[in-house]
């Protein structure tokens, strides 16, 4: 079972309960912000495998995470319950792969909530490159201080827009990560393993729907190519909900709004 915690509570037992996955190196505190502006709702934070209070919890595949991300919200005896499944990053491929796939049964998603989630690549040279690329940074991890590590780590390209102090605030609270734990969860959820998923989400019966911030120009054009409902976050990179939590949790009411016949 992995970690959770409730960010927030509502005594409205018919409202949809929020779940957030984060991305890798990060935890279900990670959504604390975002979620204050969700009082209406219950929300609730899963520390993923390897990460947080799950730091010790072992997953070996994008498969076995989606079960654990099932059997967990099961045991809060939450499958009755109408849910919307909001992911970042690795959270946000976990959610997808999960959907596509059909491992969430019985769970009663009725929302799935994409912040920054790449949809897989098409190809088996881009997958061989990806491949490579993870498994050099898991040995850095393995092998380096956490905190040598994540000083490059927040020089991708991908992380251009956040300031000094933004990228200070992440290293300092991504610092506690130990290394062997988020090595083993790269690879086992490595985006070369896993399957292209756009089409497979759009046979689904759970809606989807797309958020990427305005600087984040990779997974703009990722959403946009894929025709998929989308929301822009403004003066936002890749981790919109980190650098801009009123509005992505705004941008993520009004969906909730517009669907809320559709959920409930």
């Amino acid at each position: 079972m992995l970690c959770s915690r409730f960010l927030t509570r509502s005594d409205q037992p018919d409202r949809p309960v929020l779940v957030f996955l984060h991305g890798l190196l990060g935890s279900g505190a990670d959504w604390l912000d975002c979620a204050q502006w969700l009082q209406a709702y219950p929300c609730i934070g899963l520390d993923l495998p390897g990460h947080g209070g799950s730091r010790a919890v072992v997953c070996h595949s994008l498969d076995e995470a989606a079960g654990q991300v099932r059997d967990t919200l099961i045991q809060h005896q939450l499958a009755a319950r109408p849910l919307v499944l909001a992911g970042y990053s690795l959270g946000a491929r976990i959610a997808m792969h999960g959907v596509a796939n059909g491992l969430f049964a019985p769970l009663n998603i009725r929302l799935l909530a994409v912040e920054g989630g790449h949809f897989g690549l098409t190809s088996k040279q881009e997958q061989m490159v990806r491949w490579r690329q993870d498994c050099r940074w898991a040995r850095r991890f393995r092998r380096e201080p956490v905190g040598t590590v994540l000083a490059d780590w927040y020089q991708q390209p991908v992380f251009a827009s956040l300031n000094h102090v933004q990228k200070q605030s992440m290293f300092n609270c991504r610092s506690d990560n130990l290394g062997a734990g988020v090595a083993a969860m790269l690879l086992a959820t490595s985006l070369a393993r896993q399957a292209y998923l756009a089409d497979a989400l759009k046979s689904q019966h759970v809606p989807l729907h797309y958020f990427y911030g305005g600087h984040d120009s990779k997974f703009s054009r990722m959403a946009n190519d894929s025709r998929v409902p989308a929301s822009c976050i403004a003066d936002a990179g890749h981790n919109a909900h980190k650098e801009q939590p009123q509005a992505f949790a705004m941008a993520l009411r009004r969906q909730l709004n517009q669907s809320l016949e559709m959920i409930l």
